[in-house]
């Protein structure tokens, strides 16, 4: 008797530690690690195209400033030549008043007698200070006529010199605008692919973070299913031992009988771990709406429309979209979550002023009306815009 007793109660102290060990002896789950890894790497690889934009975009914003310089420097340079034309066009008038000039001045000296009838009018003059005069009188028109000459020859030759610089510097210019005007669409279309780029991955990012979701919910299932049946294992040993020892007593000990009546009282609300597992379950619902705090967080996010956008900023002069978030929850400038973090809280079917929408890649505080207050991107504000297609609603639960 004493022996069947006691290989039942080893029996089944046996049974419920096998129970016990089982769930520790699982081989451990890596399809969540594997997925948040692939995650991150998605994160990283779009953090560092968009920095690559950001770059481009800065490159082509120096390059659009080049040309605008150019542009002017064209304006200018165009002016020049009009003016050097108008120059050379009056150049062009005054040769030929001096050209008819020197015609009538060589006519009358041809009337005259020429170079004979000057040195009869310097021999005749009388005495030689008559004819000294005459004779200085004959070289200083010789003197001016030269001058003139080589003054309009200068002139004509100074002009053309300035137009043909003109010129070449125009069609260097041109040629730099060329240029420009070739980097320019080749920083357009680097620009665009980039953002084709970035558009990918973010598709790829949302299918990523909704495998993760996807995977954390598939665990937590697991989990509480695990913790009910490991429940109902325990509470059916615990039953078969209490059978077994008030068996031995009935057989030989009324006492012991009745002893085993009363532990199966006891153990009789075992099946009540299945509730247990479900409160643990309902711990990670959708928590209730709080309409107070729910104005709070949009009033808010309301308050910080215009600031501008910043990578990994919370606060106060500018945000980005989980910056932006974390401050309109929690009231500090404090980057308290990612929308990593975000995009795992309790969704909500019936979304409510104050609750968060949020993507893969982005998060911003719902307003109400299919509305939405965010931190878009690089070079954008804080605003008030429709909330994207493909996001999720969640609600903070403290």
């Amino acid at each position: 008797m004493k022996y069947r007793r006691l290989h039942n109660m080893l029996l089944a102290t046996g049974l419920t530690c096998a129970l016990t060990v089982t769930p520790v002896l699982a081989a451990p789950d890596s399809t969540l690690d594997s997925l948040q890894n692939e995650q991150n790497n998605l994160q990283e690889q779009k953090s560092s195209a968009q920095s690559e934009l950001n770059s481009l975009q800065s490159e082509l914003e120096t390059l659009m400033s080049k040309i605008s310089d150019l542009e002017q420097q064209l304006i200018s340079k165009g002016q020049e030549i009009t003016q050097a034309e108008k120059d050379l066009d009056a150049a062009e008038e005054k040769r030929q008043e001096q050209y008819d000039a020197m015609k009538l001045r060589i006519k009358y000296i041809y009337e005259s007698g020429g170079d004979a009838a000057a040195l009869e009018r310097v021999i005749t003059s009388g005495d030689i200070t008559s004819m000294l005069t005459q004779a200085e009188y004959s070289q200083r028109v010789h003197e001016y006529d030269r001058k003139q000459l080589q003054a309009y020859a200068d002139t004509v030759q100074e002009i053309e010199d300035l137009q043909d610089t003109l010129e070449k510097d125009m069609a260097k210019l041109e040629n730099l605008e060329s240029e420009y005007e070739e980097q320019q669409e080749t920083l357009n279309t680097t620009i665009t692919s980039k953002q084709d780029e970035i558009s990918d991955l973010d598709g790829m990012l949302q299918d990523a973070a909704r495998k993760v979701l996807e995977e954390q919910q598939r665990r937590q299932e697991a989990e509480q299913q695990a913790q009910a049946e490991t429940a109902d294992n325990s509470g059916s040993a615990s039953e078969d031992q209490n059978s077994g020892g008030g068996s031995v007593s009935d057989s030989g000990n009324t006492q012991g009988g009745g002893s085993g009546g009363d532990s199966s009282d006891e153990t009789s609300p075992a099946p009540d771990t299945d509730t247990g597992g479900s409160d643990t379950g309902s711990s990670s619902t959708t928590p209730s709406y709080d309409s107070s705090s729910g104005s709070a967080i949009v009033s808010r996010a309301q308050s910080m429309i215009g600031r501008p956008y910043e990578w990994g900023a919370a606060g106060p002069d500018s945000f980005d979209c989980s910056g932006l978030v974390s401050y309109c929850i929690t009231g500090r400038f404090v980057h308290s979550w990612t929308t990593s973090d975000i995009i795992t809280w309790p969704r909500v079917s019936n979304p409510q002023p104050g609750d968060i929408c949020v993507s893969a890649t982005h998060c911003g505080v719902y307003v109400g009306g299919g509305m939405m207050i965010h931190a878009p991107q690089t070079g954008d504000i804080v605003k008030k815009s429709a909330v994207h297609k493909g996001m999720i609603y969640v609600r903070y639960g403290g």
